[in-house]
């Protein structure tokens, strides 16, 4: 099960501090077939790796990735903030994602950005304020063995997707541009 967490500064921060305790919460047979990828902060590097280190599964845990569109493709769940680009590049590649909104996000962008995603059956919407440790273990724990429930996801983010949005802004905005010089 290969579980992938990152996020912004502040979602790297966030998530330092509560993945820990979600991990902790898991269930052994959880953990032994379990990769972990996450992104962390280079001063939260030393605390997570010291609390991971006896939890007796695989884990990566690294301040930038190179390579996050390979490691969004490796993962079967992601666990991530929701702001647009993650967003765009969840349902590209199609992986389904548990998102945290960013509570205090300009015009409650994330959340709306999270709606979306959910709504198209491509992940779940959990707020940081009201996020428990235990339930999120319990949930993670549901959908590691549930590989056809990780697969609708994954398939409801490809449908999500617009992988010619770059296309298609272009194109707007070439109209755009035409209709105000006649």
């Amino acid at each position: 099960f290969n579980l992938l967490v990152f996020g912004g500064s502040q979602g790297a921060r966030f998530f330092a501090e509560f993945m820990p305790q979600v991990i902790a919460k898991l269930p052994a047979d959880v953990l032994k077939r379990m990769h972990l990828v996450q992104q962390c902060r280079p001063e939260d590097l030393q605390q997570v790796r010291a609390l991971y280190g006896h939890g007796g599964f695989s884990y990566e845990l690294q301040p930038f990735f190179m390579d996050m569109p390979k490691r969004i493709a490796d993962s079967h769940l992601v666990v991530c903030r929701s702001g647009a680009s993650t967003i765009a590049e969840l349902g590209v590649i199609g992986r389904p994602a548990i998102m945290v909104p960013l509570p205090h996000a300009l015009d409650n962008d994330q959340l709306r950005n999270a709606e979306s995603f959910a709504h198209a059956g491509a992940g779940w919407v959990r707020q940081q304020a009201s996020l428990d440790a235990g339930e999120l273990a319990a949930f993670l724990t549901q959908l590691a063995g549930d590989e056809s429930q990780l697969r609708r996801g994954a398939e409801s983010a490809l449908a999500h997707g617009r992988p010619d949005a770059a296309k298609r802004l272009a194109d707007l905005t070439e109209k755009l541009a035409g209709t105000l010089n006649t």
